[in-house]
């Protein structure tokens, strides 16, 4: 049996390829040494908290503007996903192996704060969790269409259907 992110990821990975109609799978590359992986998580994920908290202070974007919210982190991941680097730059190709475990850092957060919310555990901040858990949901659908590589026409329709539900 899967563990919980693994199944939450399996599960959105599985309803985009039916929304679009095809099999969806990631962009392979060469895998980066541990160290280089685990510095590109943190700084990920350092982008992940601060600009959670710089909108936790501002209320500044709602659902529509979760890609300005998280403006930085979103570039990260494209860079991350870059394929070629520009001449002259010193970039190593793409690191979709650590925008994986980014989806699964978001996925487990997504996990740990429903957790929190359906067990009362919100310390008298039941809206600021529940907004927090809708972001960071929303955050990990607009990576994982990076991921895959959606065009701009299939996550418009990923996203018509993620409306509806």
């Amino acid at each position: 049996m899967n563990d919980p992110v693994t199944a939450l990821l399996g599960s959105r990975r599985e309803r985009l390829g039916q929304v679009l109609g095809r099999y969806l799978f990631p962009t392979l590359g060469v895998a980066a040494p541990a160290h280089v992986r685990q510095h590109l998580l943190e700084e990920a994920t350092g982008l992940y908290w601060n600009e959670l908290e710089w909108e936790h202070i501002t209320h500044d974007a709602g659902d529509e503007a979760i890609e300005r919210c998280f403006a930085g982190l979103l570039s990260f991941v494209r860079g991350l996903l870059l394929r070629e680097a520009a001449p002259g730059s010193r970039a190593s190709g793409a690191r979709p192996e650590v925008v994986e475990e980014l989806l699964r850092f978001l996925a487990a957060r997504v996990l740990e704060l429903d957790d929190l919310i359906s067990k009362g555990q919100v310390d008298d901040e039941p809206e600021k969790v529940r907004r927090e858990l809708d972001m960071t949901d929303r955050l990990l659908d607009l990576v994982l269409y990076r991921w895959l590589e959606l065009s701009p026409q299939e996550a418009a329709r990923a996203e018509a259907v993620r409306s509806v539900h």
